[in-house]
């Protein structure tokens, strides 16, 4: 999962959408929604300690918080596609080597530091007698090389959201021959939506083949294709809104197809294998096409802003919750109204922290790097 800015042209680590007239179309609604879907992911990871402070309607929404992560896959096919795709048609996979540094400059530093601190953390609980079961070492390696998703495990272990990361990572592998392999910008319309549907399809069936009616199952096995899937989705939700954006009504159609999609499934209780990528492909064109209400509310500077240390947040909310339940909540498990807000405000400190002292510095670092420097300035960073 890596954060989205887009259309911010003062700030060069930030995308650049440019249209023919060498503009850039401002996409903050696309920034401010993954903020809040970082923050379902933390609620989804902590909603077992939260069963005495919420009534049980509430914690079953809580727990599809992890359907936040795919909202992440697509977000991230639309970004990237965005801006390298026209880079990649121009210069063919010599372009693979620059691409390839700048996707690990956004996720490797923070990744490793955050592997280093659950480390530290690990090591504590062994010198003091505890149980390490949950941290094999073996996989430790898997973990630096961000492939520990790649299908080699049959659990998550050490940073449980980092799964997502690794499986963002080959799909930035395969990115480079996705967008050499065809013009892309040729495709009409009906067959890139063909396209997007056999997708979604393949997807269900390859979960149903293996006995899942959940997004969230085996994620050691199935995780890189529902990532790999949608992250396809979301770079023809690009190829779609570059033909439509402009047009009228367009927004309003994409934005029916997503609410029917969703009432669909949920009163006709499909497998959310079905229908929630659907609603996510559909639901992210609408939003990228919208100029209304809804994009500006999720546009103002607040939401951006959580949407641009959302990368932190997610991946640290699970190691400071460990620490978090070690350090203030007895053996219930169980947080009060107080510990509940303390570690969210801790949550949010924390992400502030790591996003201006870690995160942000290091790929500055890694992108001013003589590697790195290769035509810089053509192209903004793509998140």
């Amino acid at each position: 999962m890596s954060a989205v800015t887009l259309g911010n042209k003062a700030d060069p680590a930030h995308p650049s959408l440019r249209n023919a007239t060498g503009s850039s179309p401002r996409l903050d609604a696309l920034t401010g929604i993954r903020g809040i879907a970082a923050w379902l992911v933390v609620l989804y990871h902590i909603r077992l300690s939260l069963v005495e402070l919420f009534p049980k309607a509430a914690i079953d929404v809580f727990a599809k918080g992890y359907l936040a992560v795919d909202l992440f896959f697509v977000l991230s096919g639309f970004v990237l596609w965005c801006n390298y795709a026209e880079r990649f048609n121009r210069g063919g996979l010599a372009e693979t080597a620059r691409f390839m540094r700048r996707r690990l400059a956004r996720i490797w530093p923070l990744h490793a530091f955050i592997l280093g601190v659950f480390v530290l953390l690990v090591w504590s609980v062994w010198l003091s007698g505890g149980s390490i079961s949950r941290y094999p070492l073996d996989e430790l390696p898997l973990n630096i090389l961000l492939i520990h998703n790649w299908g080699f495990t049959s659990r998550l272990s050490w940073n449980h959201p980092s799964w997502s990361i690794s499986t963002e990572f080959a799909a930035y592998c395969l990115f480079p021959f996705i967008a050499v392999a065809v013009r892309w910008d040729r495709l009409p319309i009906a067959v890139l939506v063909a396209m997007a549907v056999a997708l979604m399809t393949a997807l269900a069936w390859l979960f149903t083949a293996k006995g899942a009616v959940t997004l969230g199952e085996d994620i050691p096995q199935l995780g890189v294709w529902r990532c790999l899937a949608e992250f396809c989705l979301g770079a023809i939700a690009c190829m779609v809104w570059t033909r439509w954006r402009g047009a009228p009504y367009r927004a309003l159609w994409a934005g029916l197809c997503c609410v029917s999609v969703t009432a669909a499934g949920l009163l006709l209780s499909w497998p959310e294998t079905w229908f929630v990528p659907a609603a996510f492909f559909t639901g992210i064109l609408a939003l990228s096409l919208d100029r209304g209400a809804l994009s500006g509310a999720l546009g103002v500077r607040p939401a951006v802003y959580l949407g641009e240390i959302s990368y932190s947040t997610y991946l640290a909310h699970f190691l400071l919750f460990i620490a978090f339940k070690m350090a203030f909540v007895d053996e219930t498990l169980q947080l009060s109204w107080l510990s509940l807000a303390g570690f969210l405000a801790l949550l949010l400190a924390v992400s502030i922290a790591l996003y201006h002292g870690v995160e942000k510095p290091a790929q500055r670092w890694l992108n001013r790097s003589r590697p790195f420097r290769a035509n810089a300035g053509t192209i903004a960073p793509a998140e």
